[in-house]
């Protein structure tokens, strides 16, 4: 009973994904309680800046020679306090509170932001920590759920399964993303070729995206590269047989619906790429269609044919000519 439970512990443990959430260490330098400019402190907080993600941890150590706080709020500056007395405006987020030389305080940050924060006790100390969300290592759905390629979606009436993947599997900003999609009979579970769609992309509610497009030999496929992280909603609106469905039509709840109704929609989420924060101008192309390629063969193969079939219909019908040479004679 114990080796299942175990076991099963194990299957769990192994199919849920493990973030791993990092330490982070802020030095308090000697001198940093002295707000004159030539210190032996550079910098109030060592460093005065820094990245982290959510779930991380930071420990500040105080190094100086006298007790400080790490405040988050507004600190009034190196020299806002001398001027306007302004001694900073806490938003109480997180306070460590005083600690002495040679003690530390840890923070642990469960939300993304930008969070600055001082010293209390000496108001032109000021730092900032900026928190990021963490990017998985596995494509999920709008709600985070994991997903596993390709996804599957079925029309209203389930006359026709889409199947969707993209590559990278992670969605991030200023990367260019390729979205491949199939269109099949789940009756049959064959393709079905030159299906009309419209190929639409939702960000934060808003449509960024639209494009029509003519399936061939069941697929097709589209690049697009994102500005804006957030949720995206990928539609494919519209879907139809121009041989098949056109003037087709069906009832639902005693309404008729054109059958150009058909949609299905995907989910995910798009992150802020650490590595970039632009991207050149990017001219997103329908995907070539594989009937160019066909026509394109149909031309090269059908033209000579055709050259030759002339030629020798031609070498046929050229009249012959009589041999003029002296002293042949005729059989």
């Amino acid at each position: 009973m114990k080796f299942l439970i175990l076991s099963s512990l194990l299957i769990i443990l192994a199919s849920t994904p493990i973030v791993f959430a990092e330490e982070y260490i802020i030095d308090i330098p000697f001198g940093a309680y002295n707000p004159e400019l030539n210190t032996p402190a550079e910098v109030w907080y060592d460093p005065p800046q820094i990245f982290v993600t959510v779930g991380d941890t930071i420990t500040w150590y105080n190094d100086d020679r006298e007790a400080h706080t790490v405040t988050s709020g507004d600190s009034p500056g190196r020299f806002g306090w001398m001027d306007n007395k302004d001694f900073g405006t806490p938003d109480g987020i997180f306070d460590s509170g005083r600690f002495m030389p040679g003690e530390s305080w840890s923070y642990k940050f469960e939300e993304s932001g930008t969070f600055s924060y001082f010293c209390i006790i000496h108001p032109w100390m000021e730092g900032i920590v900026v928190i990021e969300k963490a990017i998985p290592d596995f494509p999920h759905d709008a709600s985070g759920k994991k997903l596993d390629f390709p996804l599957l979606q079925y029309t209203p009436d389930r006359d026709i399964e889409v199947n969707l993947s993209w590559d990278p599997p992670v969605i991030k900003t200023h990367e260019k993303i390729q979205f491949v999609y199939q269109f099949y009979d789940p009756q049959t579970n064959s393709n079905l070729a030159e299906m009309k769609y419209s190929f639409v992309i939702f960000q934060n509610g808003n449509e960024i995206f639209r494009d029509k497009g003519l399936s061939q030999i069941g697929g097709d496929y589209r690049n697009f590269i994102f500005s804006d992280s957030g949720s995206i909603i990928i539609r494919m609106e519209g879907i139809q047989s121009p041989s098949i469905f056109a003037e087709e039509s069906v009832t639902v709840s005693g309404n008729i619906e054109n059958k150009e109704q058909r949609s299905v929609d995907f989910t995910s989420a798009v992150y802020d790429n650490p590595e970039k924060t632009s991207h050149e101008t990017y001219h997103i192309k329908p995907a070539q269609r594989l009937t160019t390629y066909y026509e394109l063969m149909i031309f090269i193969i059908l033209v000579p044919g055709i050259m030759f079939l002339i030629a020798l219909f031609w070498l046929k019908k050229k009249p012959k000519i009589p041999d003029s040479t002296p002293g042949a004679v005729k059989i």
